[in-house]
């Protein structure tokens, strides 16, 4: 890619595609060319960049015999010519079917129309002939020879074939290819070979009938067809004005990204609708260089493909448009919207960090664990997991030694709620006050008591770890990490501290989702009769997040653990992005302003503005780089999501690596 490529990028690799099945008369092309133009400058009205009509469009689907009508062929041709001109000044590319002969064979075909050119006509490759489908009494397969045709004058040498896919002129994340209805039901789909070398949209022109259960099936379809391909699928179904002398036709309409639903029409909804959706091909680039057997699939395929290059450039989407994505940006992207579906994860997250620490204690003969139990939310998740997987391996919750152990910020609220959690878990509590340990270790080291410095902090979480790697060694157990995948990414843990442990249940479980894990708990004790426990952790959901290493301010928490390092709701979101997808800081600046700006931030009065978002995303860079030393050595913990920081899994990253590009380009936002 070139660095004019790089530099045209200013969409942030959105793309609007829509689909739409259009009021049609079957076999009258004239009144057909009518409606298609009429939803060109509809789209391009509605900022659309890449626009979907179903199969055989110009004529409809259901002509059959009239297929060999030569009256019928040469209008469809005459209509396809007049769509072309009457839409020269729009900017969408789109595509349209029609029924086309060459050299003494007919074909379906799909032709792509953009600034008043046919860009290119692909024929389709699958002609179905079961069932209801009759497709070659009347049409030919084309056996992928490179070729080109003349339509009129003015409209000559347009490339013809199934080699083909039309790309942007500055932006080579945009390239298309197009596949025709049964062309996707087949094992081996055209797509899969177009997505091999290099297409990232799939445009499918389709006129499926509608039977009992087909929706659900061709939605699985096209969904999991977008994931296999990692890429973008825009499908557009004939509509219910086909011919209904054998079959009915609903206008199912999808548009799918990696597996994924952007956006779908109701069954037999009213012609002439536009549906659509911003695709994000960065996304789809990201997934296909870091999956490394992607591109393995293309030392099966032969063959060079043609590339014809168009213009995008007057892509409505970006950072200077008004234009809201229509493409929702979760602010949450570690926890599911929907409460059905965030219990379902909830569930599936537990059960995953109770069966690795179940692997681990029936592998070490363990025989007991130790929890340091704060009475914040980490520490409250990691005994729960801790216990669950007790239950599965048949052991004694009493052999779950959960020690508190305060010092000089532990407030009566926190430490209430850690004893009163351990007893209604059936744990085993201790209580260890390590306030003489640690002022005689200051004393030891000449640090003034009076100097609330990060040797003040850190002495105390230093002096609980080794108390629990001790007592772990006395009962024949390992100590249980608390620490999260949040704090991880920050360093906002103490090196050789809480930041140790010998199995970190909580190491991929990012802070956002902490508390609803710790939610679902509480709401499943109540239905087992246990409300007592699930007050308790109401209560540690409802406390604020704090290390509690500095003395409190009339018994109440001093320090707040978000005042000092950012919401966490910005640094999970920020995290999401760094590592799940590879995205630059300006590309996550404009979603996180997408997602956040002018919402409160959960649970407090502060409103989420441009200045705040760019403020904590250049201190999540600053923490993130400078604090990989933490990560090079970090315990052991399962990956339950996609995003993990761990040196054995996901990510490998030197501990001396400068964040200077990075905190340049979020200069550059301000």
């Amino acid at each position: 890619m070139t660095s004019k490529q790089y530099n045209n990028r200013m969409n942030y690799g959105y793309f609007r595609a829509g689909c739409t099945s259009p009021a049609l008369t079957v076999a009258d092309t004239s009144t057909n060319e009518k409606s298609i133009v009429d939803l060109v400058k509809k789209a391009n009205a509605s900022g659309v960049n890449l626009l979907v009509f179903p199969e055989l469009s110009i004529t409809g689907y259901t002509c059959q015999d009239l297929f060999q009508q030569k009256t019928l062929e040469t209008k469809a041709v005459e209509s396809l010519v007049s769509i072309a001109k009457k839409t020269k000044a729009t900017s969408v590319l789109f595509a349209v079917g029609l029924p086309l002969s060459y050299e003494g064979n007919r074909y379906n075909c799909a032709a792509f129309v953009h600034h008043g050119k046919i860009l290119a006509i692909v024929p389709k490759t699958f002609i179905p002939n079961y069932g209801e489908f009759y497709e070659d009494r009347w049409f030919a397969s084309w056996n992928g020879r490179t070729t080109e045709i003349t339509l009129s004058k003015g409209f000559e040498n347009i490339p013809f074939g199934t080699d083909i896919i039309i790309q942007d002129s500055s932006d080579s994340s945009i390239k298309i290819a197009c596949e025709i209805c049964e062309d996707l039901w087949v094992p081996f789909a055209p797509s899969t070979r177009h997505a091999l070398n290099g297409a990232t949209i799939i445009a499918n022109l389709s006129a499926g009938n509608e039977v009992a259960g087909k929706a659900d099936y061709r939605k699985m379809l096209v969904s999991a067809h977008s994931a296999k391909i990692m890429g973008a699928y825009v499908y557009a179904n004939a509509g219910h004005d086909e011919s209904t002398t054998d079959m009915v036709f609903s206008g199912h309409d999808l548009i799918c990204l990696n597996g994924s639903v952007k956006s779908e029409s109701n069954l037999f909804e009213d012609t002439g609708k536009l549906f659509v959706a911003d695709l994000d091909l960065e996304k789809i680039m990201q997934d296909r260089l870091k999956s490394t057997t992607f591109t393995q699939g293309a030392k099966y395929l032969s063959g060079d493909y043609r590339i014809i290059y168009t213009d995008f450039s007057d892509n409505k989407l970006g950072p200077k448009s008004k234009e809201k994505l229509l493409d929702f940006i979760d602010p949450h992207p570690f926890v599911p919207s929907d409460e059905n579906k965030r219990r379902e994860r909830c569930l599936a997250v537990i059960e995953m960090q109770s069966e690795g620490l179940a692997k681990r204690l029936r592998h070490i003969n363990a025989k007991s664990a130790v929890i340091g139990l704060s009475g914040g939310l980490d520490s409250t998740l990691a005994l729960l997991v801790t216990a669950r997987a007790f239950d599965k391996c048949d052991l004694d919750r009493k052999n779950i030694h959960a020690i508190t152990m305060p010092a000089f910020g532990t407030t009566d609220r926190t430490y209430k709620n850690a004893c009163l959690l351990a007893e209604k878990v059936g744990a085993t509590l201790k209580e260890i006050d390590i306030k003489k340990s640690v002022t005689q270790h200051y004393e030891d080291i000449g640090h003034d008591i009076k100097v609330h410095d990060i040797t003040y902090e850190n002495g105390q979480a230093r002096g609980r770890t080794y108390i629990l790697m001790d007592y772990a060694n006395k009962t024949g157990g390992i100590v249980i990490g608390t620490g999260d995948l949040s704090e991880l990414a920050l360093g906002w843990c103490t090196y050789n501290g809480d930041h140790m442990s010998m199995y970190g249940v909580n190491s991929s479980i990012p802070k956002t989702l902490v508390r609803y894990l710790v939610a679902w708990f509480a709401d499943d004790v109540l239905e087992r009769g246990n409300g007592e426990l699930s007050k308790v952790l109401i209560d540690i959901l409802n406390t604020p997040v704090s290390p509690e290493l500095l003395p409190p301010e009339n018994g109440n928490i001093s320090q707040k653990t978000e005042e000092l390092v950012g919401p966490y709701e910005l640094h999970d979101f920020f995290l999401y992005y760094v590592l799940r997808w590879g995205f630059s800081p300006k590309k996550i600046y404009y979603l996180a302003c997408q997602a956040l700006e002018g919402k409160k931030a959960e649970g407090t009065d502060l409103v989420y503005t441009k200045t705040i978002i760019l403020k904590w995303l250049k201190s999540f860079y600053r923490r993130f780089f400078s604090q990989q030393f933490k990560r090079s050595c970090m315990p052991d913990g399962a990956k339950v999501g996609t995003v993990n920081l761990s040196p054995r899994g996901d990510w490998r990253m030197p501990s001396d690596a400068s964040a200077a590009i990075w905190l340049k380009e979020c200069d550059d936002l301000c």
